[in-house]
């Protein structure tokens, strides 16, 4: 498929992070040796190109100290063989030429030409070309004993074959250290990256079911940190898949037991001919049921719990409205029930920090707890549920003058299924009510307390929260 004709979104296979890495150091790594490379040759072409030239101009003023005025003209005062020994030289080409300012020849290669002096200058170096070759050449100009110019040039072979010099005994040990050093960082990075390939291969292969701890060996920082969160990540999933096996062993256990007897109920009812008997046996089924439902939204309130474990967004609340109409919606059952209800505290505004829908789960089973369990051991059975302000702390209590809890078996009863005396005589409840209120004020951040009622009668079941102030 050409890769321009490849849907949005769909790309070739990307670079590995070994890859990756190894780009970002040697790209950077190469283009700063070029550059430098580059200033380096810079350099040595000009100091080159200085000597090279000095050597030149020397020439040129040996060549200019031969020439002499002779009547009223002008001759250079060397034979053949001295020219030649001016101009010998063991790899490069000589040429000279003596002019005068009119641009006529004294001595020397005619056709020897240079651009013209800047003023005031007393001599100019420039590359020109004669006779098809490229020569490097020097401009000297003297005033004595008449005015001239005397041109001195030659080829450049020495100067470019030691520039060429330079650039291979430099460049060529550069290219090389900097592959022996891209061979010894792709190692480098593929030994630190060792470990992620492990961690990769060992979650790949972990099977769906498996949720233990991936071992990590990490040989950095960064890949710890990796192994470290996906092992966090794993356990929070664990909590989570333990959670609904819980909660669907919980539902199967504990609902077995109620759809038993709804059932038995029922057959009993259909085996009757009496009406009476038929009412009968359906306010006991209407009984069972609602005893099921209560159990049902227990479990329910209690998974929900356990699924928001990983943070709860809280806000101030207004505690003395929310307990107000929670309460007045209890006064119907607790009527019924034959238990005075009652609330104090709720005359200022009382706000503290939570979450509505929890703190109404914790007062509604505290509640519940108190009419189903703080009617029996009385003559006169009495639920209030108290505001109070202490400090930085705002304590809700819900107070019965029923049987209370030994000191010795509060702890145990805040744990799941677990039942007190009372509840196992009346066989109510599945032993969640204080769970799931334990668990709900660790959620917000508070704490459970239970302590004896007034006179040391009953239960004080009170959940302590941290004040807040009112929104603006």
């Amino acid at each position: 498929m050409n890769p321009a004709a490849r849907p949005e979104g769909e790309r070739g296979p990307k670079p590995s992070l070994r890859t990756r890495v190894l780009q970002h150091v040697m790209l950077p790594l190469a283009l700063t040796w070029l550059i430098g490379t580059v200033v380096a040759v810079g350099i040595a072409n000009f100091f080159t190109q200085q000597a090279f030239d000095r050597s030149l101009l020397d020439d040129a003023y040996s060549v200019a100290s031969r020439v002499h005025l002779h009547g009223d003209r002008l001759e250079l005062a060397l034979t053949q063989r001295e020219v030649g020994a001016v101009l010998f030289d063991q790899v490069e080409t000589m040429y000279f030429a003596v002019r005068l300012p009119d641009g006529s020849l004294v001595a020397g290669h005619a056709g020897l030409q240079t651009p013209p002096l800047l003023d005031e200058t007393a001599y100019r170096f420039s590359d020109i070309s004669y006779q098809g070759k490229n020569l490097r050449a020097v401009t000297l100009h003297r005033l004595e004993p008449l005015e001239f110019d005397v041109v001195m040039a030659q080829t450049t072979l020495s100067r470019n074959a030691l520039l060429r010099r330079l650039l291979t005994y430099s460049i060529v040990p550069q290219v090389l250290l900097l592959l022996l050093l891209a061979a010894w960082l792709h190692r480098a990075i593929q030994r630190d990256l060792a470990p992620l390939a492990r961690l990769q291969q060992a979650v790949e292969q972990r099977d769906a079911r498996d949720l233990t701890p991936v071992p990590v060996s990490a040989s950095t920082r960064d890949v710890e940190r990796l192994g470290t969160a996906i092992n966090s990540l794993l356990e929070r999933v664990g909590q989570g898949v333990r959670a609904q096996r819980e909660f669907a062993g919980n539902v199967a256990h504990e609902l077995r037991t109620p759809l038993a007897g709804i059932r038995a109920l029922t057959e009993y009812g259909l085996a009757q001919a009496e009406p009476e008997v038929w009412r009968e046996q359906l306010q006991r089924i209407a009984g069972s049921q609602t005893r099921a439902s209560h159990l049902v939204d227990q479990l329910l309130a209690l998974a929900l719990a356990d699924e928001a474990q990983t943070g709860l967004p809280l806000a101030p609340v207004q505690l003395d409205e929310l307990v107000h109409a929670v309460v007045l919606r209890h006064l119907p059952g607790a009527d019924a029930a034959g238990v005075d209800l009652g609330a104090r505290g709720l005359d200022d505004p009382v706000w503290v920090e939570g979450h509505a829908a929890l703190i109404e789960g914790i007062l509604n089973n505290l509640i519940d707890n108190a009419l189903r369990y703080g009617r029996y051991g009385a003559d006169a059975a009495h639920v209030t549920v108290a505001l109070q302000r202490e400090g930085e702390r705002v304590a809700l209590s819900v107070v019965d003058n029923g049987p209370g809890i030994p000191a010795d078996e509060q702890r145990r009863l805040m744990q799941r299924w677990a039942q007190g005396g009372a509840g196992e005589r009346l066989g109510q409840g599945a032993g969640l009510g204080l769970a799931i209120v334990a668990r709900y004020a660790q959620l917000l951040n508070a704490r459970l307390e239970l302590a004896g009622g007034p006179d040391g009668h009953g239960l004080r079941a009170s959940v302590v929260f941290a004040a807040a102030a009112p929104p603006a």
